[in-house]
């Protein structure tokens, strides 16, 4: 049985919640509240549009937002986050060799 918390980008566009792809570091907020006037885009500029940009602005609560992230990293991750969260595994290896010869 798959993961019920990995989903394809084609899934999680349809279900609200806060995602994050490693591999690219982008966060996607999926959220289905905002009622917008459908007759806006029934002009001609927008007909076959997928998306439309509404704003530049993040509508996102930057520290809400770091809380769930640190949560989840709570609960999934490992003591190689704490070290450098930026550094290759390889890195490590390199750096244990060097502290253990000098």
């Amino acid at each position: 049985m798959p993961d019920p918390r990995r989903f394809e980008l084609e899934e999680l566009v349809n279900r609200p919640g806060t995602y994050f792809n490693p591999q690219t570091e982008v966060l996607v907020v999926v959220d289905d509240s905002p009622e917008l006037d459908s007759e806006i885009f029934n002009m001609e500029e927008f007909e076959g549009a997928d998306w439309v940009q509404i704003s530049d602005e993040v509508a996102v609560d930057e520290d809400r937002r770091d809380e769930l992230l640190q949560a989840f990293q709570a609960r999934h991750g490992s003591g190689d986050f704490e070290a450098d969260p930026d550094a290759e595994p390889e890195e490590y290896e390199e750096e244990e060799e060097e502290l253990g010869r000098g």
